[in-house]
């Protein structure tokens, strides 16, 4: 296989911060290649989630006292850590949600509901995740707007020259991800932002597989929204971002209702706050938010330019490896890809071969992803799907191509 690739960084060395890398699995260490899915937390997380509620738990601004005050400046700070992260020119074009799902949602039902009307385009690929396509499938459905799909080729990626069919003066709202999480495939999200303008439709992009995998800047990406989840960019789970420009955001209702998100109520009317917490109705996930800030800390000491940089030479190097092993066929680009690759073994069903790598330690996904259709497209019922990330080696990738050879054998 081909030289490994210089970095300044120590990747083994780094695989220490992950307690959970420790496991085994069936008597095997374990191979996590589901980061997809669900990245691992490193201990400088866990430790400041812990922190939170051994020192500061509270509610958060609603207080007088001291815990309440703490709990309040860490999450506020958080927001701001996340705006720096992402290059949003105020914290206030930050809204905390559970994750990319709702995020979407809130975007579909808030802006969509009140912007949207009957014919009104919606225009999305055919690589979405089903995050960004329930949502609009349940606004269309609703209101009677229409749904657009830009076509994926037969090597995983879009049909941009179909664009100028696609992308008429009908289209209100282009939505689409950055990264695909089956084909690894991934966008230029910068000229469909612009492509979008241009026509004066509004952009969202589903950065999920993409935020803590690359070098990411919103003014510079263009868009209009842009949501990701923290648990995919070693996180807690049950935290998420919707950024949206700030006129953007003052122009949405409010999605949810409840407290928090008010400055008065009567019991015949209430009046509410401006974005974003006109956006954030109930207790939010105070610690999430802490965490997620934790986690930008840790990814911004490695560097996300050495991530990405990392991620496509285990994409590249698996790609090699597994090209060897017999009746395995690879969706999704040859080159320029994330560090997520699917893929169909003749010999065995997804489920069978995800549960076969199990005995081995080995942590893949087996199924459909969240990408029905875009299974359909390719004419397969699921694909297994291994995910890298910072803390994967090329020693355990060498184990994974080992793993697949006995998978062939077995199953023959």
């Amino acid at each position: 296989m081909h030289k490994v690739a210089t970095s300044r960084v120590d990747w083994s060395a780094l695989r220490e911060d992950f307690p959970i890398l420790q496991e085994r699995v069936n008597g095997h260490p374990l191979i996590y290649f589901d980061s997809a899915a669900t990245s691992q937390k490193p201990r400088a997380v866990l430790d400041v989630v812990r922190n939170y509620y051994e020192h500061e738990n509270a509610n958060v601004h609603r207080g007088l006292h001291a815990l309440s005050a703490r709990a309040t400046e860490h999450y506020e700070k958080s927001r701001q850590r996340v705006a720096d992260f992402i290059g949003a020119a105020s914290a206030d074009e930050i809204v905390f949600t559970r994750g990319t799902t709702e995020s979407i949602n809130l975007v579909a039902q808030a802006w969509g509901g009140k912007f949207l009307r009957a014919g009104d385009v919606i225009l999305l690929t055919e690589m979405e995740h089903h995050s960004n396509l329930v949502p609009w499938q349940l606004l269309a459905g609703r209101i009677g707007a229409r749904l657009r799909f830009v076509p994926v080729r037969d090597d995983g990626t879009l049909e941009l020259e179909k664009l100028s069919s696609l992308l008429t003066a009908e289209v209100k709202i282009f939505a689409f991800t950055h990264v695909s999480n089956s084909l690894g495939t991934i966008n230029p999200v910068a000229e469909l932002c612009q492509k979008a303008r241009s026509v004066g439709a509004m952009t969202l992009v589903d950065a999920a597989q993409s935020i803590g995998h690359m070098p990411l800047n919103v003014q510079e990406l263009g868009c209009d929204f842009l949501a990701f989840s923290g648990h995919k960019m070693c996180a807690p789970t049950g935290v998420g971002v919707l950024y949206g420009g700030l006129d953007v955001l003052d122009s949405v209702p409010p999605w949810h209702g409840g407290g928090e998100m008010i400055t008065s109520v009567t019991l015949e009317k209430s009046t509410f706050k401006k974005p974003p917490h006109r956006f954030e109705a109930g207790t939010p996930n105070i610690a999430g938010a802490i965490g997620l800030a934790a986690a930008i800390d840790y990814l911004e000491g490695i560097g996300r330019a050495e991530i990405f940089k990392h991620d496509v030479d285990l994409a590249s190097y698996a790609l090699q490896g597994m090209a060897d092993v017999t009746g395995l066929h690879v969706l999704g680009p040859s080159r320029d890809r994330g560090g997520v690759i699917s893929f169909v073994m003749g010999a065995a069903h997804p489920h069978d071969l995800t549960t076969f790598a199990d005995q081995y330690g080995l942590a893949l996904r087996g199924g459909h992803h969240c990408n029905q259709p875009l299974m359909r497209r390719f004419g397969v019922p699921g694909t297994s799907r291994a995910s890298f990330y910072l803390y994967s080696t090329r020693e355990e990738i060498d184990r994974m191509v080992d793993i697949l050879d006995k998978a062939v054998r077995f199953f023959k």
